[in-house]
């Protein structure tokens, strides 16, 4: 069945899955739980390396082609090398990419490599060491840094993910546009969120892709690129002369919902068509059948009920937890 193809009801080719493998995290991110943490998932009801491994093989056989480990932090669930050597070698899978805080990077990026991970996430939201603490809680950057130089050295392509918040870390903006000047990084700004852990209006903390790039643009002039095939939301740009790139990605001020490929299972076994979504579905009593002959079924009916898009400011997620942690952002 290698090669099947699942297109939603709005036409749209559905190739990418984030997969979940823990809802824990070594961080306390601001925008992502609350300072003393989430109420964990039971270690019952999160799914075994065999039932991940089985919705990561039904789903490529459908059609997925390109698989993100997600957590919580990915890196801190046991034995996650020997997993991703295994979904690595599936036969029809194009890529495996994996997020990460960064902070086990320097001691796991070689073993990452090994394992057939062929791309990293690193989510790393400020340059100061000051500031990098006062977002996450807890968070040593110094240890992130060195996690960077480590996968750099393994041959990963680095990719930074910050998450801007006005009044927070807009003011490093431009200077993480100026890390792809002499490197071959991309760095992915991304646009505020809402979560339910924030304090106020969460639409207060928002900066718009546009703004982050005309910041960026008085004093490093860009040009767009074209999307690559697989590519996420981000819309890329390039510095002039620059050995990198950067990106935007605009949840919030420009939906990207009409390109959406992805659909996202959580490590409980939730199954989402839309981050957003109020709508999930159980796949561990499917999968806890003897050959879990639903899945297939699923998977395509998550699919097939994907919404159209998002509904950010139509209602107000902002006063409901999303549990990005849970979710796998």
């Amino acid at each position: 069945m290698i090669g099947a193809m699942m297109i939603d009801a709005h036409g749209r080719k559905i190739n990418y899955l984030r997969l979940s493998v823990t809802d824990r995290c070594n961080l306390r991110c601001r925008y992502c739980m609350p300072a003393d943490g989430v109420r964990l998932v039971p270690h019952g009801e999160i799914l075994t390396y065999e039932e991940l491994f089985l919705i990561a093989r039904t789903a490529v056989a459908l059609g997925i082609e390109k698989i993100r480990v997600t957590g919580g932090e990915p890196l801190l669930r046991k034995e996650v090398l020997g997993f991703l050597s295994r979904l690595a070698g599936i036969p029809g899978l194009r890529q495996l990419v994996l997020t990460t805080n960064g902070l086990l990077l320097e001691e796991m990026a070689e073993s990452l490599k090994s394992a057939g991970v062929q791309r990293l996430n690193i989510s790393i939201d400020s340059l100061d060491p000051r500031n990098f603490q006062r977002i996450t809680r807890r968070g040593d950057l110094s240890r992130v840094l060195a996690g960077i130089d480590a996968a750099e050295r393994a041959g990963f392509p680095i990719k930074l993910n910050m998450v801007v918040m006005r009044g927070v870390n807009d003011h490093e903006v431009v200077d993480f546009a100026a890390l792809t000047l002499n490197k071959a990084y991309t760095v992915r700004f991304i646009e505020f969120m809402p979560s339910g852990t924030e304090e106020g209006d969460w639409r207060s903390h928002v900066v718009p892709g546009q703004e982050i790039l005309d910041r960026i643009g008085k004093k490093h002039p860009f040009d767009e690129m074209d999307r690559r095939e697989l590519a996420g939301p981000a819309k890329d740009y390039r510095i002039r002369g620059a050995a990198g790139t950067i990106g935007v990605i605009t949840p919030i001020s420009g939906h990207f919902c009409g390109d959406c490929n992805r659909i996202r299972i959580t490590a409980s076994g939730m199954a989402r068509g839309c981050l957003f979504s109020r709508e999930e579905m159980d796949l561990k009593p499917l999968l806890r059948e003897d050959g879990a002959p639903g899945l297939e079924k699923a998977l395509l009916g998550i699919v097939r009920f994907k919404p159209d898009k998002h509904r950010l400011g139509e209602d107000d997620p902002g006063k409901r937890p999303l549990g990005m942690s849970r979710v796998g952002g």
